[in-house]
């Protein structure tokens, strides 16, 4: 578990960088309003780009299984339907994305003085954002049979070059947000390149021909039953992030930077805490494949005893080195002020969204895609609209508003370990029998 986990925690930890060095960049060399347009898109962003990519989820449970079942013609299938369904959706959202930038915009009540940059940003990363999704997809892929190194190289070529071009067209060619934006896409264009051509170049049942891809009826049935009910909990919990965003907003631009350095900060947390979800599901869907059952509770304890000690580390430390940190966004005072009061509430309690996360992965990886979606919609994302709606609504701080994120993570992670331990009841009780149903 730890072999497996440790290339992918480097690897989420490269492809955080994207959005830090984009932050970096415009924070220290254009200004605190430019450091609040990049930070006001993260939730747009994700809120769209999460929905496509939990078909992901799906393909890696569906091949995770195949893989640990040794069925080479099933999983060649699976592949070529995956990256199939990838091309189909790096086109519709590219189209959609750029189109509902403006609308989302204004609904967030984006400052006047940062709307400007925030929509030039937000079009051009959803112009590139086709190569987000097939790299993410070909890693999946990839990781589903136990493959976390090769992702991580190619994310550290791309995340080099998204450095490099950040600061050459920042300062150099004076293309401000636009500059960050152009680098990240083709950065993420370039590893989206380097996970096909790996595919292409595999042996066997992995190998990706082209010429050949072909959406498979039966095989996309199975990733969108895991997959689809995963990309709307994962659009949903964006669109509550949107509202809290939102909120965030209506502070002011100083607010909004404070934030965006004090996400990008935290996003190093989450995505190390992250590599355990996609960990746990890849596990635990390879040994119910291989018909290894006993191992399954094994796995998930493993995988929480280590995503509550990196949160409570990581988190920590964050915290601690907050004052440090936040200055190499910003210099600003009022600006580190505000990052610190969400750091002190995030930071500190985030290792509770790990625990609820890694609960998602043995969910997923046992077979379930709707039951933990449900839970998590109702948990957290029906939580933090209600306490935005009525807590938060009757004591304006941001500090309240904070607050919803580790109640919500509390309270959800709770919901799925009951789920978890009703599932796994249902499990047969020794190795070698088949999951009936």
């Amino acid at each position: 578990l730890i072999m497996f986990a440790v290339p992918l925690v480097i690897g989420n930890l490269f492809q955080q960088l994207y959005n830090t060095v984009d932050s970096l960049v415009v924070g220290n060399f254009v200004g605190s309003h430019a450091l609040a347009a990049v930070g006001s898109t993260t939730s747009i962003i994700n809120m769209i780009v999460m929905f496509f990519t939990g078909t992901s989820v799906g393909a890696g449970v569906v091949i995770s299984r195949y893989y640990g079942a040794h069925d080479d013609e099933k999983l060649h299938i699976a592949v070529e339907t995956t990256m199939a369904l990838t091309f189909i959706c790096g086109i519709l959202l590219t189209g959609l994305g750029i189109w509902v930038t403006p609308y989302m915009l204004e609904f967030m009540s984006t400052p006047e003085d940062v709307l400007p940059s925030a929509s030039i940003y937000l079009k051009i990363y959803f112009s590139g954002v086709f190569g987000l999704l097939v790299y993410n997809m070909g890693s999946a892929i990839l990781r589903a049979i136990g493959d976390t190194k090769r992702p991580l190289y190619f994310l550290t070529v791309a995340g080099v070059i998204n450095a490099a071009l950040n600061i050459f067209f920042v300062t150099q060619l004076q293309m401000d947000v636009a500059g960050v934006a152009l680098a990240t896409v083709i950065s993420q264009c370039i590893s989206a390149f380097l996970v096909i051509r790996c595919l292409m170049h595999s042996e066997g049942a992995m190998k990706l021909s082209l010429s050949r891809l072909g959406v498979n009826r039966r095989k996309l049935l199975l990733i969108i039953k895991v997959g689809l009910p995963a990309g709307i909990q994962g659009a949903i919990f964006a669109i509550s992030n949107v509202l809290i965003q939102s909120s965030v907003n209506s502070f002011g631009s100083i607010a909004m930077a404070g934030n965006t350095a004090s996400q990008n900060i935290e996003g190093f947390v989450y995505t190390s805490m992250n590599a355990l979800y996609q960990t746990n599901l890849s596990f635990t869907s390879q040994n119910i494949g291989a018909e290894k059952y006993t191992r399954i509770k094994k796995i998930l304890a493993t995988c929480q005893g280590v995503v509550v000690t990196v949160g409570l580390v990581l988190g920590f430390a964050a915290y601690l080195g907050g004052p440090w940190l936040l200055q190499i966004y910003s210099e600003d005072a009022d600006v580190i002020s505000y990052g610190l009061l969400r750091m002190s509430i995030i930071c500190t309690t985030y290792f509770l969204c790990g625990v609820m996360d890694t609960m998602v992965g043995s969910i997923r990886g046992l077979g379930y895609s709707i039951l933990p979606t449900l839970v998590s919609l109702t948990g957290a994302c029906g939580l933090r609209v209600i306490w935005i709606f009525t807590i938060f609504a009757a004591q304006r701080s941001l500090a309240i508003l904070y607050l919803s994120y580790p109640i919500s993570w509390a309270v959800t992670a709770t919901a799925h370990m009951i789920c978890f331990w009703r599932a796994a009841k249902k499990l047969p009780k020794e190795d070698g029998h088949p999951v009936r149903g």
